[in-house]
């Protein structure tokens, strides 16, 4: 798969001597769905905003399909689209003028097939005319991404696309960003709502303190790094692990009523025929046991934790 983003030894420093990014290293293939994760003040917006050619960076090198977005600044900016966190919309202009406006920007004929398009698959095309001030913040955001992709761009960047929609809205955009993937876009997500990286994304980089600390497949990340745990429903109330337990991962709760067992899927036996043997012999019974498996949100607060 070809490279449609390439980073290398990115670095940005300010004046104050902050700096914000450290010898990034990072490539997004074409045609994925790539979730940026961090928390706040990883450096995640500043990442964007440099690829972009909104703030340029102190050092490296950013290549856009294959383009240096410093010397070829016209040809990359064009390839791009950006839906940033903020609300900056053209207030007094109606819908389908902002986004004829964004797409005459970037030297593109008028073409109102696409924008006509664009609109109804966020379904703004009822809102066509209507002046931006008067959207909702959620209808407001379906035009940033309007804008966005009025110019049809092949990069689309999504800074925390769906902060402060309702869930209705955010599932609707969910389905815009599988669409657009499946049209051959590639789309970099940025997101505080990791159910979003989970479903939608097919890499998950992860960013802490201006450094990549993680990239990888989300399928194999949340197999090599998840955890499965095994809760057994005692019988009976326990008041402590008995010693004979002392060498299986267990932890005790729900006021002695629960045993959670954890174990790695990786390894070649999980443990668990040995621990119910242990039981036994302890004279511990349960009458359910239940399973589950860590979640993408878990194997990020661990990783940045741990980092």
């Amino acid at each position: 798969m070809t490279a449609m983003i390439s980073i290398s030894g990115l670095n940005k420093h300010y004046a104050g001597g902050f700096q914000a990014l450290k010898d990034v290293d990072l490539e997004i293939q074409r045609g994925e769905i790539f979730a940026l994760l961090g928390p706040n003040g990883a450096g995640k917006t500043t990442l964007i905003n440099i690829v972009c050619g909104i703030v340029n960076g102190t050092s490296g090198e950013v290549l856009v399909d294959g383009h240096n977005i410093d010397g070829d600044y016209r040809v990359t900016r064009s390839r791009i689209g950006l839906v940033p966190q903020e609300l900056p919309t053209e207030s007094f202009e109606t819908v389908w003028n902002t986004c004829r406006f964004s797409r005459g920007l970037f030297g593109k004929p008028p073409g109102p097939q696409q924008i006509e398009k664009v609109l109804r698959s966020l379904s703004l095309w009822d809102k066509k005319d209507t002046p931006c001030m008067e959207l909702s913040g959620g209808m407001k955001r379906r035009v940033l991404i309007a804008k966005a992709l009025a110019h049809e761009p092949e990069v689309l960047f999504l800074d925390e696309p769906t902060a402060g929609v309702d869930v209705e809205l955010r599932q609707d955009m969910w389905n815009v960003v599988a669409a657009l993937r499946d049209e051959g876009a590639t789309v970099i997500l940025t997101t505080h709502y990791i159910e979003e990286a989970e479903q939608l994304a097919d890499r998950v980089g992860v960013i802490n303190n201006g450094e990549i600390i993680l990239t990888e497949d989300k399928t194999r990340l949340m197999h090599e790094l998840g955890k499965k745990e095994l809760v057994l429903h005692l019988s009976e109330t326990l008041a402590a692990i008995p010693a004979s337990l002392s060498d299986f991962s267990l932890e005790l709760g729900n006021s002695g009523r629960d045993l959670t067992y954890s174990y790695d899927t990786k390894q070649e036996s999980t443990g668990i025929t040995a621990l119910l043997k242990e039981l036994q012999a302890a004279g511990l019974h349960f009458n359910d046991l239940q399973t589950s498996q860590s979640s993408l949100e878990d194997i990020f607060v661990d990783l940045v934790n741990r980092d």
